[in-house]
Parts: structure tokens; C-alpha cells; sequence
């Protein structure tokens, strides 16, 4: 059951497959904190970044799926939805 203070991820795909689970309930911040704390706690997920720190080009983050997110310093609230999925998921 998700808290007042967290997000939903959804990992799609590759991310799912290398996650070995389908969701993660995080605390909100930033789409930068996000990331890091989803490499953390999916350790198949290492790589997921550049060493700029950007999402890694083979990745997409979509928030709510309705706008893809790349500003690393976006705030993400409580009971967003954020979606990970491959880069190449379409079709």
C-alpha cells in the first residue's frame, strides 16, 4: 500500500526483466534522486545512468505516461506514477 509521501516506478520490458519485479513504491525528489535510488535497490538496474548522470539513451522515463521526463532536477510528487521502460519498447 503506497504512503502519502511516495511515488510509484513501473519498470516495462528490459527495465522489468532486469529489475526482477514489476514496481518500487520510492519516497518523492527529484527524477535525479529517483534514479539513483532505483539503482540501488534493483542492483540489475546498475547502468541506468550515464556518468553524467543522465538516464542512460537506451532508457525512458515517462511520468504518468503522458510526458517523458529528462530534467534531473524535477521534483516528482506524491502519487506520481513514473514509468521505465526501453528506449526501443515501441513499435
Amino acid at each position: 500500500m503506497r504512503t502519502a509521501a511516495t511515488l510509484l516506478v513501473e519498470f516495462f520490458g528490459v527495465p522489468r526483466a532486469r529489475a526482477g519485479r514489476n514496481e518500487l513504491e520510492l519516497p518523492t525528489g527529484t527524477v535525479g534522486e529517483i534514479l539513483t535510488r532505483i539503482e540501488a535497490m534493483c542492483p540489475g538496474l546498475k547502468g541506468l545512468r550515464q556518468a553524467d548522470g543522465r538516464l542512460a539513451p537506451h532508457y525512458l522515463l515517462s511520468l504518468d505516461g503522458r510526458a517523458f521526463l529528462t530534467d534531473l532536477n524535477q521534483s516528482l510528487s506524491a502519487g506520481d506514477r513514473v514509468l521505465l521502460l526501453s528506449a526501443d519498447a515501441g513499435g
